[in-house]
């Protein structure tokens, strides 16, 4: 299938001011992007997808072995982009009043003042969030969800944007609590950090073992929330969101898409959340590799960190360890893209 969009060019002077501008963010999108692998080596996968959902309004969830560098992603991250940054260390005695925050009495005016937690800046990093019990996992639901805490009758917004970059250790199974299925649907991403190679260990050993560089802000929360905007405002054709929606209902129903033997592999397809998730995070996608229209190959780059954590497999699946992403990496070469042909792009 391929559909031609016809695109006439702008007369002359017309939103001239505006294109530069954009284009000016554009390029301090990038100068953000070249900052943060400026103090992570390697990982660049990682960089991607936490920059991606930054723009897509997304939370992430970063699944690995300590020590690659997850922490020091979203610090760096919060830093370069110039919002607020908290870090919870997840442990198996908190409560949920220690994240979003309390009422505390005070005896001298006999009145009671609601205490925020530390949920309230542009970053949070929720570490090893599965060492905490359900009940706190929980209370960054509503965080997560509507951007707000309510507290003793009262909704207070978080600031703007906010995002939630969650870490957690995938092979670790003393002392954690697995996240339900209704908490990893909420993240957008779900990424797998692996080890660095050779290459990348030693470059990490000359660049950290004698002064290790500190990042410097480059964009800030304003810039940040009009580049969100333009990344809503990235271009999505009606054979592409078809794409998207064959995808999806790939999971629910793969007989009909050609994949019969997945049907004893997947109990419950993703939900949509995940085709919203997909059309988002290509569109951030798209605007970070410079254009405004979205392409099949960006949903097919994303599809994988999208779809995988929200697959819920059967019993047999899951004793024979099947993994998510060989899943969808099936569905992504069972259900054919289509071939959408823009005559202009951004630049």
């Amino acid at each position: 299938m391929t559909v031609a969009d016809e695109r006439s060019d702008p007369e002359p002077g017309e939103g001239v001011a505006e294109q530069e501008d954009g284009e000016a963010r554009l390029d301090s999108l990038m100068d953000a992007l070249a900052e943060v692998r400026r103090v992570i080596v390697g990982q660049d996968h990682m960089v991607e997808r936490l920059l991606v959902a930054l723009l897509a309004r997304g939370h992430c969830l970063l699944e690995g072995v300590p020590g690659v560098a997850k922490t020091l992603a979203a610090s760096t991250l919060a830093t370069v982009t110039g919002g607020s940054f908290a870090r919870i260390q997840f442990t198996p005695d908190l409560v949920p009043s220690d994240i979003v925050g309390t009422r505390v009495y005070h005896p001298g005016s006999e009145s009671f003042d609601v205490e925020l937690g530390p949920v309230f800046v542009n970053f949070l990093l929720a570490d090893e969030i599965n060492r905490a019990p359900a009940k706190v996992q929980s209370a960054l639901l509503e965080v997560m969800a509507e951007r707000q805490v309510t507290l003793a009758g009262r909704t207070h917004p978080l600031p703007r944007p906010f995002v939630v970059l969650a870490t957690q250790n995938p092979i670790e199974s003393e002392g954690v609590y697995p996240l339900p299925e209704v908490q990893r649907d909420r993240f957008l991403f779900r990424v797998l950090v692996s080890h660095p190679s050779a290459h990348e260990e030693l470059e990490i050993l000359q660049r950290m073992s004698v002064r290790p560089p500190v990042p410097r802000p480059v964009l800030d929360p304003a810039t940040l929330l009009r580049l969100q905007d333009m990344a809503e405002e990235v271009s999505v054709h009606q054979l592409v969101a078809d794409y998207v929606v064959r995808l999806v209902m790939a999971t629910r129903t793969p007989s009909e898409y050609g994949l019969p033997d997945l049907e004893d592999t997947i109990e419950i397809g993703v939900s949509p959340r995940a085709t919203l998730g997909l059309v988002s995070a290509g569109r951030a996608l798209a605007l970070l590799r410079g254009r405004d229209y979205l392409l099949p190959d960006d949903i097919r780059d994303v599809a994988v960190d999208v779809m995988a954590h929200r697959l819920m497999l059967t019993f047999d699946a899951l004793a024979d360890e099947v993994d998510p992403a060989e899943v969808v990496g099936r569905i992504l070469r069972a259900v054919p893209p289509p071939l959408v042909v823009w005559n202009q792009g951004m630049r």
